[in-house]
């Protein structure tokens, strides 16, 4: 291991302690680490972050650029603690527009049909009800992916109707309360997956047929099978992805209030505890996720102000 790669396992390591996923980070600067030394650099310079960020195999200009020139800021900032001839890359040396991209928000008769197509196309009858049971777990619950792959036997309290998500994104745990009938759809599966699979190798609520823990990159590509297959989404804009199916939970928790006329500023804290939110903010932005949850808060808001001129 060169210098830099200890360094950047040190700068991982402390990110990763304080809460931060680093998905980018940990993908990218392995790269960075390589360039630098592949050109016999012994520590960051703002000329070869440039050249490694404006890399293509292609030799077009590459859309992950101003990416990579992030993070191999982040990682500049904590070597010129170390190294005092590093040098950062200043602020819009490589800019861009994030692009926002709208949620696809299934109703609930997409839910049941990409559901039903689980039952019909997979053959496996344990692949079958894992992934019956994951959809609609994600559906109900607004779990993120990775936290329902990481689900264990232990995790569940049955009595209580809870789940425990153990530090998920940022470090955090949290305790997830279900309906009773989500409880009963996970008991049905846990019967049958432990008939179907009676010795995994792995304490996970959903296994494989290797006995393993669900990946996420074998649950993705299924779902988008029966995504397709299911024909929902065809002709959207933004076409559906996993993740949206947490999108939808928040939305429909947030139109369910609007519309009983509940004071959404005193339950937006709830949900953000709920969904797992580092704080409040992050969950306002579903505020805008579709135009009717806007719509419905526009005019709440109208009213307030009419309210307060009277």
């Amino acid at each position: 291991m060169t210098a830099l790669e200890q360094d950047l396992a040190d700068y991982l390591q402390l990110r990763l302690s304080l809460g931060h996923e680093l998905a980018a980070a940990r993908w990218l600067l392995p790269g960075f680490v390589a360039h630098l030394n592949a050109h016999g650099s012994s520590t960051v310079t703002i000329e070869a972050v440039l050249a490694w960020a404006q890399q293509s195999p292609t030799g077009q200009g590459s859309t992950v650029g101003p990416r990579r020139m992030t993070a191999a800021r982040g990682f500049a900032r904590y070597l010129a603690g170390i190294n005092p001839a590093t040098e950062i890359p200043p602020l819009g040396l490589m800019p861009h527009r994030p692009r926002w991209r709208p949620p696809f928000i299934y109703s609930p008769a997409d839910i049941d049909a990409v559901i039903s197509q689980a039952r019909c196309l997979i053959v496996s009858p344990l692949r079958a009800t894992t992934y019956e049971t994951l959809i609609g777990l994600l559906a109900v619950s607004g779990l993120r992916i990775g936290e329902a792959i990481k689900l264990d036997l232990s995790d569940i309290d049955w009595a209580e109707g809870l789940l425990l998500i153990r530090e998920s994104k940022f470090g955090k745990s949290r305790l997830v309360p279900l309906h009773g009938s989500a409880m009963e759809a996970l008991a049905a599966h846990a019967a049958l997956r432990d008939e179907l699979q009676p010795r995994p190798k792995e304490p996970s609520f959903f296994v494989s047929l290797t006995r393993n823990r669900l990946s996420y990159a074998v649950v993705s590509q299924t779902f988008r099978r029966l995504i397709v297959a299911a024909g929902v989404g065809i002709g959207s804009p933004s076409p559906p992805r996993l993740h949206d199916l947490r999108h939808t939970f928040a939305v429909r928790t947030l139109l369910g209030w609007y519309r009983s006329g509940h004071d959404i500023q005193s339950k937006l804290p709830a949900l953000s505890t709920y969904l797992g939110h580092r704080e409040p903010a992050s969950t306002y932005w579903y505020l805008s996720a579709t135009p009717e949850l806007l719509a419905l808060a526009a005019a709440r808001q109208d009213t307030a102000w009419s309210a307060a001129r009277s």
